[in-house]
């Protein structure tokens, strides 16, 4: 295979593969599975949520700084992040497809039990897909380049995403959930081989030159803490990372709000007679599908456009496609599902191409303040991945904290069967 395929990309884009297959999986069924199957209580449920809100936004933060820090190779060089990582990222994939006994409605266990898979799952998600992140800035500093493993990145996505469609026609929807279990299993069998090969094939451009200069100088003593702050302050007062931060909190919260809800928007908001569960099935699949091959059919208007353009474009689009479905209303069912699809398929899209202007930003930071060493260029990247989820998750605490429906699991008849 790797004799036709370019090596670095190839081995680059096996964990986005095997990540995608387990992700969108994850991420597309796990709600529906403690509410409607497990029925988890409304207040374990948000519990959960509060605790996984915390330990997501500790775990960027800790892992980063394990990888930047650690004297380990298993956490100080990227694919041995990925090769050691891999095992236990698929095995907390699995976590939450295999109840711990027989839950009873409102049982207090299965809150526990979602509390545990969110965290574990969340938290080797990160430890490996961090090193990924560093690898792409790292492999290559030349824009065609990365370009090139956007390209194989997204044809990995195209095909890791697709697990959610043959998912939901193998277990129709998760009602055969036996089937839906062994299929889990499969995915994750397959998703550790893929991403064990990236660990054993990929290298960054800098493992060498680190090697050398291990072996031809003592070991240099950590950054000062007014260097780290100095450095600190320099790029959280970039513009560019600014707005970058802002773009991509609610560009997140997009992608989540979509993968999470999609399910249950078009079961209580499309008819079974409209739309059989067949035809969900390949909906929700052309939602994660689709997105790839958008970006890999807009490989020629990269180039010519760029990806700054291209994002700007998607979000008019997005905002024009939610005006014109106000204006359908709600009766229009088939212009409903093809507006839930494409939504997805936009927002997955453009945070696809996101990997370009974070990996501009190091590049920029670099020049600006002459970052050529490898230990600061590591130091960086490591603050710059660490202040993004920080402040991302510090607005999302500021914008959740005056929401007011706080008490609706205490009221009975909240819901009205029409």
């Amino acid at each position: 295979m790797r004799h036709f395929a370019h090596p670095a990309a190839l081995a680059y884009s096996m964990t986005t593969l095997g990540a995608g297959m387990m992700n969108s999986i994850f991420s597309f069924y796990y709600v529906k599975l403690f509410l409607n199957k497990y029925q988890i209580s409304e207040t374990a449920f948000h519990q959960s949520q509060v605790v996984f809100m915390i330990w997501n936004a500790l775990n960027d933060p800790l892992f980063g700084y394990l990888q930047d820090n650690s004297r380990m190779e298993c956490c100080s060089r990227r694919r041995l992040s990925i090769l050691y990582g891999a095992p236990l990222y698929c095995l907390s994939f699995l976590l939450a497809w295999f109840p711990w006994r027989t839950y009873e409605p409102d049982d207090w266990l299965s809150g526990v039990h979602l509390m545990v898979t969110l965290c574990a799952f969340d938290g080797m998600l990160t430890f490996v897909l961090l090193a990924q992140c560093a690898l792409f800035a790292e492999i290559s500093g030349h824009h065609q380049n990365r370009l090139r493993l956007i390209k194989y990145s997204q044809v990995a996505s195209l095909v890791g995403s697709s697990s959610v469609l043959f998912c939901g026609l193998i277990s129709q929807n998760m009602d055969n959930f036996a089937a839906f279990q062994g299929f889990s299993v499969v995915v994750a069998i397959l998703a550790c081989v893929c991403m064990l090969y990236t660990g054993f094939n990929s290298e960054s451009r800098f493992d060498s030159k680190a090697s050398e200069e291990d072996s031809q100088s003592p070991q240099k003593p950590p950054l000062s803490l007014s260097s780290v702050m100095s450095m600190t302050w320099q790029i959280i007062t970039n513009r560019d990372f600014q707005l970058f931060v802002i773009m991509n909190f609610f560009q997140v919260f997009m992608v989540a709000f979509c993968n999470n809800f999609t399910m249950i928007f078009a079961e209580h908001l499309i008819p079974q007679d409209v739309l059989p569960s067949l035809a969900k099935s390949f909906m929700y699949g052309a939602g994660f599908i689709c997105p790839q091959m958008l970006v890999l059919c807009s490989q020629n208007l990269l180039q010519k456009f760029g990806y700054y353009r291209l994002i700007l474009i998607t979000f008019y689009v997005e905002a024009g496609a939610a005006v014109i479905m106000l204006l359908l209303g709600p009766g229009s069912y088939y212009f409903l599902a093809l507006f839930l699809t494409s939504n997805m398929v936009l927002v997955q899209a453009a945070f696809s191409l996101f990997n370009l202007p974070l990996a501009d930003i190091i590049d920029s930071d670099l020049q600006k303040y002459k970052r050529s060493a490898l230990q600061s260029l590591h130091s960086a990247m490591f603050y710059l991945v660490c202040v993004v989820p920080l402040c991302v998750t510090g607005l999302q605490v500021l914008a959740w904290r005056p929401f007011s429906i706080r008490e609706s699991h205490t009221v009975d008849s909240k819901y009205i069967d029409g």
